[in-house]
């Protein structure tokens, strides 16, 4: 068997129907399996996935035990040469799989291998291709240095912004959302760190693989990612539970940096929570006035059949064909395009910022929006 795919869903069920299909179509022509491990959801998420994939092999846990330990119920049972880790909010494409495969099998020296995600208008998602966060790496990221400084190879190291996205590039750390691995590498390792339930576990992984004495590579391989790493960064949870899972990881890896850098952290903590809190009664206050929000702008309707999906979605007057000027959602019929199709469209009008793309999905008559994650 060439692969497994392992996808750990919580409460994103027509994300998730619509990754398993993208799935399907990756592994058309592979020996495969797809496991997904529900951390109970609380909706209907695995008996409407199970209805429509019932060759996918389903764990419904009875609790919510983490991004970590889910992956490794699956991980550990895995039969495939490869195991892909996959969030259940992404579209990947064959090419996601087939070159990253063939650049494993050519580099043996290669544990893992990410790819170049993007966000659902095609926006490159910086968190494709980061560095390990020592010492001066933290305290740039933490204090901004790298954001004021984002080209600066001395600077800018957690996000590697001075590397190219369009080459393949040799990295530290990858995405949890996509991370393509050896399973014997995988597998002999323990998988994820449980001690990590959200957020640091994919770096943890990462750094071991590293010191195992395997590489991580980045392919220029465009795939969507909804979320992305910014998602929720102006709430105070999300902060603490990003810099907590910072000192899970240096009390594991760097135990003689502990008193240097917990308080730095700490530090940062509080530095975050507050520029979090000041940006959100920022925009409460001073709300944007004379600027349209996506709600208003108008449709256009890439589809064999357009006025069958207006009718579907109830979108009134629309267009077929992108405007020179003004801003339009646009929304792309997955019934006649496929999800390779759809990636690389979006990823060509990734430089017009006048659009927001969305996807009608063509079995269920609804549109996939990021704000359904």
């Amino acid at each position: 068997m060439e692969l497994t795919v392992v996808i750990v869903n919580y409460r994103v069920k027509y994300l998730l129907e619509q990754t398993l299909r993208a799935v399907e179509q990756a592994m058309q022509g592979m020996t495969g399996e797809v496991i997904v491990v529900d951390n109970l959801s609380g909706d209907d998420s695995i008996a409407f996935s199970r209805e429509r994939h019932p060759r996918v092999t389903y764990i419904e846990n009875m609790e919510n035990v983490g991004f970590a330990r889910a992956n490794n119920q699956a991980i550990m049972q895995a039969r495939g040469e490869y195991t892909l880790i996959l969030n259940p909010d992404t579209i990947i494409t064959p090419r996601c799989l087939h070159e990253g495969i063939q650049w494993m099998e050519s580099h043996p020296k290669c544990g893992a291998i990410g790819a170049r995600m993007m966000d659902a208008n095609g926006v490159f998602l910086p968190e494709s291709k980061r560095s390990f966060p020592t010492p001066w790496v933290s305290f740039c990221k933490i204090f901004g240095l790298s954001k004021f400084f984002p080209r600066s190879p001395w600077f800018a190291k957690y996000h590697l912004r001075y590397l190219s996205d369009e080459e393949p590039q040799c990295i530290d750390i990858l995405s949890g959302a996509y991370m393509l691995c050896r399973t014997s590498v995988l597998q002999q390792l323990g998988g994820f760190d449980e001690d990590f339930f959200m957020y640091g576990e994919d770096i943890d992984l990462s750094y071991r693989i590293v010191r195992a004495g395997y590489e991580n590579w980045m392919l220029p391989t465009p795939m969507i990612h909804y979320k992305g790493e910014s998602t929720h960064k102006d709430s105070m949870r999300y902060v603490r539970v990003f810099y907590d899972a910072m000192l899970i990881f240096y009390r594991k890896h760097f135990p003689r940096f502990n008193l240097i850098f917990y308080p730095i952290v700490k530090l940062g903590v509080i530095v975050r929570a507050g520029m979090a809190m000041a940006r959100r009664l920022f925009k409460r206050l001073l709300p944007a006035r004379g600027k349209s929000t996506t709600a208003q702008w108008p449709w256009v309707i890439i589809s064999n059949d357009p006025s069958n999906v207006s009718q579907r979605t109830s979108i009134g007057d629309f267009l077929t064909e992108i405007p020179a000027t003004g801003h339009y959602n646009v929304l792309i019929d997955d019934g006649c395009h496929t999800y390779s199709q759809l990636v690389d469209y979006i990823k060509a009008h990734s430089d017009d910022k006048r659009l927001a793309f969305h996807i009608f999905a063509d079995r269920h008559g609804i549109i996939i929006s990021p704000k359904m994650s």
